[in-house]
């Protein structure tokens, strides 16, 4: 399946299954994984997701060109949904990104995510990028309320982060944290914000918080669903909060990690094994 209005190259070819909504698995080909899973998600991309919607990768594998994808395309579609599912499932399992928590030196890395968003994209309101001392500065000083939690592929290459820090500096709320993550533009759609953030809100969880909280620019409807799916509830809206490449709104959305009216205890560090074993429930070490 060739992509409409794009210029196609030899140099990269890809083949993919995208999970729809309902579970179904749509197959087709691309040289931009990115950009075509964009278009499912958004509507411009085949008549399947169009109608079915679509979710993110289920499958992705590299091909040496352009016509080994599509001969690699039509094999996968011959597959049975059985076989399919268990190809989707060893995918899975081979690519679960190796998860830690980050310390000073791995601020560059994370800065070159960030300020990618800084520059294109309204995920954040800031405009001007941040620096490496802002960041190494930045790194310390939220590994002091929660860790900072990273997800690398096999080669090191940094696929995203998530981390939280305090939603207001009063005492009494002392219980309430703010979430953030980001992913690398091409590693979106590959399910790595779902694994990093289960971790977090568990890791949260079991340190003593009661809510958290997320701040997400309007409209942005595909980090609405993201933050739906984890059991997140819009709580408000304000319209012209801001202007980046024109007016935007602003939603907050809450997660209650805990429930009921007793005296909250005292949140507390873990230790070095508790922060591991939740990191291994999600991926690699």
């Amino acid at each position: 399946m060739s992509e409409e209005g794009k210029v196609e190259t030899e140099a990269q070819a890809f083949v993919y299954m995208v999970r729809c909504e309902g579970g179904q698995l749509y197959t087709g080909w691309t040289n931009d994984p990115a950009s075509r899973l964009h278009a499912h998600k958004t509507g411009k991309g085949a008549k399947c997701t169009r109608a079915l919607g679509a979710k993110q990768f289920a499958y992705l594998e590299r091909c040496a060109d352009k016509s080994d994808a599509m001969r690699r395309e039509a094999t996968l579609k011959k597959l049975s949904k059985a076989e399919k599912e268990a190809l989707c499932t060893a995918w899975r399992e081979k690519n679960l990104p190796r998860l830690s928590v980050a310390t000073k030196a791995d601020a560059g890395d994370i800065l070159d995510i960030y300020n990618w968003y800084v520059l294109n994209h309204t995920a954040t309101f800031q405009i001007t990028p941040s620096t490496l001392e802002e960041y190494e500065a930045w790194v310390e000083n939220t590994l002091k309320v929660a860790p900072l939690l990273l997800a690398r592929d096999a080669d090191g290459k940094l696929l995203g982060y998530a981390c939280a820090h305090r939603w207001h500096e009063r005492e009494a709320y002392d219980w309430a944290m703010e979430s953030t993550i980001y992913c690398a533009q091409d590693a979106r759609g590959l399910g790595i914000g779902d694994v990093l953030y289960n971790a977090l809100l568990e890791l949260l969880e079991k340190m003593g918080y009661w809510n958290v909280y997320a701040l997400v620019a309007d409209p942005n409807p595909a980090s609405e669903r993201f933050h739906e799916k984890l059991g997140f509830t819009c709580v408000g809206r304000t319209p012209h909060t801001a202007y980046k490449n024109g007016w935007l709104g602003l939603s907050t959305w809450w997660l209650a990690l805990r429930k009921g009216n007793d005296k909250p205890k005292p949140v507390h560090k873990l230790t070095e094994e508790e922060v591991l074993a939740v990191l291994r429930k999600y991926g690699n070490l």
